[in-house]
């Protein structure tokens, strides 16, 4: 007769041991948070001190050429090399915000098995504890249950934004002056495209940005 195996039922994770690790995951979690603010600040950072050495460097140049074919001929070098600088870091920086919200609804979700283990300690949890777009707002510290698209309009990335549309009219200006345009059609030139330039950024931005949220409904 064949001895009888016995199945012993698995026996669940003790409390602390799951708050052990949750506590590390949501540490992990923090940190990766850290890494990507650190990043935004940087590259925008690095972005304005470029655009700062190359407007000395214009003005250099322009005082030396007396605005003259030599600088108008440096600025359509150096310009557009700082419009693609600034089109690239601007798109980094939407990325980091959209990988920041995921981070964010990764916290919102330990949170939510923090309050598995202890249901009774909600009332004293100030962030959110949903994967939703009002338990990530909550986090944030907002109270909206739309989606943000406020969340560009008021973050680094239309900073560089502003600047990047700056240049693009700049550019644009410098190049109806050197196909003859006159001076107040130059400045209505650069002045159009640069507006043209900082609503098609806004809009394409906007657009990703509510894409991301809308993945949290």
């Amino acid at each position: 007769m064949p001895d009888e195996e016995t199945t012993k039922p698995d026996e669940p994770t003790p409390p602390g041991v799951r708050a052990q690790i949750l506590s590390t995951e949501h540490w992990s979690l923090l940190a990766t948070r850290s890494l990507a603010w650190s990043e935004s600040f940087s590259r925008a950072s690095w972005f304005v001190t470029v655009v700062s050495a190359a407007v000395v460097a214009l003005a250099l140049v322009a005082d030396s050429t007396d605005f003259g074919a030599g600088f108008r001929v440096f600025a359509l070098l150096i310009i557009p090399v700082l419009v693609i600088i600034g089109i690239a870091t601007v798109i980094r920086l939407v990325q980091l915000n959209a990988e920041d919200v995921e981070v964010v609804a990764g916290m919102n979700r330990l949170r939510r098995g923090y309050l598995d283990i202890a249901p009774e300690l909600e009332k004293y949890f100030v962030t959110g504890h949903g994967e939703d777009i009002a338990g990530v707002m909550r986090t944030y510290g907002a109270r909206r249950t739309r989606v943000p698209a406020t969340q560009y309009l008021s973050s680094i990335a239309l900073l560089v934004s502003v600047i990047v549309a700056v240049l693009v009219g700049a550019l644009a200006g410098i190049v109806a002056g050197a196909l003859g345009s006159a001076l107040v059609v130059s400045l209505v030139v650069g002045l159009v495209t640069g507006l043209a330039a900082l609503a098609l950024v806004v809009l394409l931005v906007v657009r990703h940005v509510r894409r991301t949220w809308a993945a949290r409904n």
